[in-house]
């Protein structure tokens, strides 16, 4: 049976300021390493597949890697963290994604491919452990927590997409320097956190109990969550893969669109930030839900029925609402149970179905695109899954609670 949260809070308490102040330190590093492998790639996406001869195919799976890694091992995060626990699980998560960011330029398609799984298997790992180590180790400060995490991806993948042309311009190397730059944070956040490994030791496991995957399957709630998280990230991972193949086909330089890819992310940073805090002052999250949806379904519109027209726009549309919904994702799955092992049990439910519903976003507009030679008809798509997502939304963000 799982500790409560009177428990966890007398167990987080324990420690020392600087000791809290180190693990907070190493959540932000660690959010540093979970978008921008990600976000560095779509802009490069036409050198990359220039350079080791691959076509609209093999883009397309490359794009969507990282999303099939995220849904197919999601579980594994709970089954490493069981084994040798919470503080070694996340080293080794680290220590996976510096590796995979090296490897993936270092050689040819097949070593690209590679390291994209690695890459993709450890911040999928990564996304599992997060909400469970807040809400075992900050249970009082979860919406506070959650928005500087948040805020620290949102930040860090603006700057990953703005920077990966300029770069790959600049150096000898290429899009291979653009991308192997990446590994650095994820090696400054494994020395960072190797305290962690001595002073966790003391700290409650928070293992989720057995069946609590079968337990989450027969809950309407668990499903509501997680289909809002899947059909968000579906959206979210479709921009970050595709949106500068969009605006480069409607006249757009690959800089200036690798730029606005960026802004989706940079205008999302204060959007981040402050709606976790906003979504846990509340019992109910619809009404701040379904302001969020209307807000990038503006964007998906514009975008849709004319993308030259005011693509900046769409473009802060777009990323005010996406960047928004994603740390509203997160706070859900904290708000909707009633302790870490809940929390860190239905993070891994959600992220494994949610990201395997998310990968008909990269895929999809891809093909839907291969197949009628326009981009408006996969940006239609994405317009058409709002309304599914926001009947999940209204339902997950109803006030109720999943205990074991």
């Amino acid at each position: 049976m799982a500790p409560d949260t009177k428990t966890t809070t007398v167990t987080a308490a324990a420690d020392s300021p600087f000791r809290n102040l180190l693990l907070f330190a190493g959540i932000l590093l660690i959010a540093v390493n979970l978008r921008a492998a990600l976000a560095s790639v779509s802009p490069l996406l036409t050198p990359i597949g220039a350079a080791l001869g691959l076509g609209p195919l093999g883009l397309t799976v490359l794009a969507t890697i990282p999303v099939v890694c995220f849904a197919a091992l999601a579980p594994v995060s709970i089954m490493l963290q069981r084994r040798i626990g919470l503080e070694a699980a996340m080293m080794t998560v680290l220590v996976l994604l510096a590796a995979g960011l090296l490897i993936r330029v270092l050689g040819g398609a097949a070593a690209l491919f590679a390291g994209t799984v690695m890459g993709g298997a450890a911040i999928a790992m990564g996304n599992v452990l997060l909400p469970g180590l807040v809400k075992r180790d900050f249970p009082t400060r979860v919406g506070l927590v959650t928005g500087c995490y948040t805020t620290v991806m949102t930040t860090i993948a603006s700057v990953a997409a703005a920077v990966s042309v300029p770069v790959a311009d600049a150096t000898p190397f290429a899009w291979r320097g653009a991308l192997g730059l990446w590994a650095v944070p994820a090696i400054v956040a494994a020395a960072v956190w190797a305290p962690q490994l001595a002073h966790g030791a003391h700290r409650l496991s928070h293992t989720p109990t057995s069946g609590a995957f079968r337990k989450l399957a027969r809950s309407p709630l668990a499903w509501a969550v997680t289909m809002f998280m899947g059909l968000q990230s579906l959206g979210f991972y479709s921009i970050l893969s595709w949106l500068p193949a969009i605006l480069h086909a409607h006249g757009i330089n690959p800089t200036m669109a690798g730029i606005m890819l960026s802004t989706t992310t940079l205008v999302a940073i204060p959007a981040a930030l402050v709606t976790p805090s906003l979504a846990t002052r509340s019992r109910d999250q619809r009404l701040l839900l379904a302001s969020l949806l209307a807000i990038v379904s503006v964007g998906y519109v514009g975008l849709m029925l004319a993308p030259a027209a005011a693509p900046w726009v769409w473009v802060v549309f777009i990323g005010i609402g996406q960047g928004a919904c994603f740390p509203l994702a997160l706070t859900l799955m904290v708000l909707r149970t009633g302790g870490p092992a809940e929390a860190m049990a239905l993070s891994a439910f959600s992220q494994m179905v949610g990201y395997a519903v998310s990968i008909a976003g990269p895929l999809g507009l891809g093909v839907i695109h291969t197949l009628s030679g326009h981009w408006w008809p996969s940006v239609a798509f994405l317009v058409i899954l709002q309304a599914p997502t926001l009947g999940f939304g209204l339902a997950a963000a109803r006030p109720r609670t999943i205990r074991f």
